[in-house]
């Protein structure tokens, strides 16, 4: 593919640092780093509140605004970092930034839950970042990878699809809770009630177009479709009032020297290893540990197995290229971003989105970690971007995923079961993690009861009941 923007010797430069090949191009995998970045921007604003919420509930504002200022710089910190590593390390277009899940977790049931400060709980993510590198080092974290049966595997990429999808339709309004059904669609007709708040039909309203123009724009094979769609619902909502052109704060140096009197290497390891039971304590904190490293390890699996297959950047064997690397990084990252203030960082789902735009090589993680690295200061210009604008992208990748359900055997119940279970408890539970787990606790059940205990293998059967013992131990909060 001919690249209009670098030259030639250039290219050589782009091949040997960011694993580019003749099948890309430059242009393209700069858009697609764009794309992966505006995608996920949204984590910018919802880390930091979801990490100091604790402190706001218990009343304590004041803490509860250094927290949230320390956090956001930690959160684009350390999104540089672990997305840097695997732009030039393991040269693939994925991106890294503290996982929701993650930082909800950390907040409600280690913070508010249980007890435990903000700097506390900080050592408890960096002890599991330290454990992850090891495990990486290894090769125990590839060998699960090898674990997983294929059936579950078939199923990673369609339930991630249908994980993302329903992260698209929430974040757009599309879907909205309901007492009575779970789940329910917004009521499109009351979008110009003049005695109601309309937002939320609005934000509906305008992500349904952008869909549109998204499956217009790629059915007409024009290149940046999904950000071009991006940009256009972003303009179409500036007179719905749902872009904020005037939501800017550079309050940038009151964000700094919170985060270097609150989180900046400020790890409390004296007082969470001390008083009380110390038994009791140290098998609490083991399996806090346990829960972030579990989580941790199958989202970024997830991620990596499903988009590289949806972007046929899976090798001869089937396996990820660069996987342990990819891994590597992640793990460095997730102890970095516990130092400097943020919860576990782990592989994101919004790569998708890049690698749906083209994005194949570490160009396309390189700019959005660059972008991750300017929102620091530019963080406000990012933040005018309407989660209605960015929703279309992430259904449009979801549809793109779902069409590995082919994949999946369904000639076989104790294949299709678990795999089902993976699929459909990703989105319905709001967890990878947690569709991996039942899929497998499944899977081993199946199996021992219908005769076939040799096609478990020692390590999966493992997984499971180590799965099984942190749901039973830790609550999920």
């Amino acid at each position: 593919m001919k690249d209009k923007i670098f030259s030639e010797k250039q290219q050589g430069l782009m091949k040997n640092l960011f694993g580019m090949t003749s099948k890309t191009s430059s242009r393209t995998e700069i858009i697609a780093g764009i794309t992966t970045f505006i995608t996920m921007a949204y984590i910018l604003i919802i880390i930091p509140l979801t990490i100091s919420e604790p402190y706001a509930i218990m009343g304590d504002g004041a803490m509860a605004e250094k927290v949230a200022n320390a956090s956001f710089i930690g959160t684009c910190l350390a999104a540089f970092v672990g997305t840097f590593l695997v732009s030039i390390y393991a040269k693939l277009p994925f991106a890294l930034a503290p996982g929701m899940g993650l930082s909800a977790f950390l907040a409600y049931t280690v913070i508010l839950g249980m007890g435990y400060t903000y700097n506390q709980a900080l050592v408890i993510v960096f002890i599991s970042g330290i454990l992850f590198i090891f495990l990486t080092a290894i090769g125990l974290r590839e060998a699960i990878i090898d674990a997983i049966p294929t059936s579950i595997k078939n199923a990673m990429t369609p339930g991630i699809g249908l994980f993302i999808t329903i992260i698209g339709l929430k974040s757009a309004g599309i879907i909205v809770g309901n007492d009575a059904t779970l789940l329910a669609m917004v009521d499109f007709s009351k979008w110009s009630d003049p005695n109601i708040d309309t937002t939320l039909v609005k934000s509906a309203l305008i992500a349904f177009i952008g869909l549109i123009i998204i499956g217009v724009l790629n059915y007409k094979n024009i290149r940046g479709s999904i950000l071009i769609g991006i940009v256009i619902t972003t303009i179409i909502g500036i007179p719905l009032g749902l872009t904020n052109i005037e939501a800017f704060d550079f309050n940038i140096e009151v964000k700094f020297k919170d985060f270097f009197d609150v989180s900046f290497f400020n790890l409390d390891f004296r007082s969470l290893f001390s008083g009380g039971d110390i038994f009791r304590n140290l098998f609490t904190i083991f399996m806090l540990v346990i829960s972030f490293s579990l989580v941790h390890m199958f989202d970024s699996l997830g991620t990596l197995l499903g988009a590289s297959k949806q972007g046929n950047m899976l090798d001869e064997n089937g396996n990820v290229k660069n996987l342990r690397k990819a891994l590597m990084s992640d793990a460095i990252a997730t102890s970095i971003g516990a130092l400097i203030g943020t919860s576990t960082v782990t592989t994101v789902v919004e790569s998708s989105a890049g690698i749906a735009e083209g994005g194949r090589s570490g160009l396309t993680s390189f700019t959005t970690a660059m972008l991750f690295l300017l929102a620091l200061v530019f963080a406000p210009f990012v933040n005018i971007i309407p989660l209605a604008a960015t929703a279309p992208a992430l259904i449009y990748v979801g549809i793109l995923m779902m069409s590995n359900i082919k994949d999946v055997d369904f000639s076989n119940p104790t294949d299709v079961i678990p795999a089902f279970i993976t699929i459909t408890f990703m989105p319905f539970t709001y967890s990878i993690a947690n569709g991996i787990a039942m899929g497998l606790i499944s899977y081993c059940l199946l199996k021992a009861f219908s005769g076939k205990v040799k096609e478990i293998s020692p390590l999966t059967a493992i997984i499971a009941m180590i799965f099984v013992l942190r749901y039973f131990c830790i609550t999920t909060g």
